[in-house]
């Protein structure tokens, strides 16, 4: 009996290290504008801010991405956080996961 609590405890202690270990990624802060997998990093639509044209393209199917400074398109795993911030330039805090932000938090940015 005492050899099967102690193989438990074990167990559980090891489950527990290994969920709190170095394995797990520490968050990222990314800044960069709000827009829409349709349109990506050029909106389309004539006579339309970045934001109405985010929303729209949203609207149609398409998802909300973060494009950094240099270009770069990240697609985000919260799809309803990035809303108020369509066509803004914002600070998005998360986990990165191939090309993926795991959203924590959306700010606006300066």
């Amino acid at each position: 009996m005492k050899k099967i609590s102690l193989s438990l405890l074990g167990l559980v202690l090891a489950v527990g290290l290994s969920l709190a270990g170095p394995g797990r990624a520490a968050a990222n802060t990314f800044v960069g504008n709000i827009g829409d997998s349709m349109c990506g990093a050029k909106h389309m639509m004539p006579g339309e801010s970045d934001k109405d044209c985010t929303l729209g393209c949203v609207k149609e199917g398409a998802k909300y991405i973060l494009i950094d400074p240099s270009g770069k398109i990240y697609q985000l795993s919260d799809q309803k956080t990035p809303e108020p911030f369509a066509g803004a330039k914002v600070k998005v805090t998360g986990t990165l996961n191939g090309d993926t932000i795991n959203v924590d938090s959306i700010v606006a940015a300066n």
